[in-house]
């Protein structure tokens, strides 16, 4: 188990690291739909591996981060809902 929670946690670095990437690269938009993707993915899977370590500080902060990327996310979809703009 210890094993899988590290290439979790791994991942989750990741996925916020191409994230931050992506955004100063101009490939995907800072408000965008995929940087908030990647940041949800990246913080789920830091959770995991935060509380699995018990060091509550990142799983506290990363939960956090999944409550902000979850709101932006359900933001961008109403948007769409309502405007039939594509998603980016």
């Amino acid at each position: 188990m210890e094993m899988f929670l590290a290439a979790v946690g791994w991942a989750g670095a990741g996925f916020l690291l191409a994230a931050y990437a992506l955004v100063s690269a101009e490939r995907i938009r800072a408000g965008g739909v995929a940087f908030q993707v990647l940041n949800l993915f990246g913080a789920a899977a830091l959770t995991a591996n935060s509380a699995y370590h018990r060091a509550w500080p990142s799983a506290v902060l990363n939960m956090v981060w999944i409550v902000i990327g979850t709101a932006a996310i359900t933001t961008h979809a109403r948007t769409y809902a309502r405007t039939d703009a594509p998603l980016r």
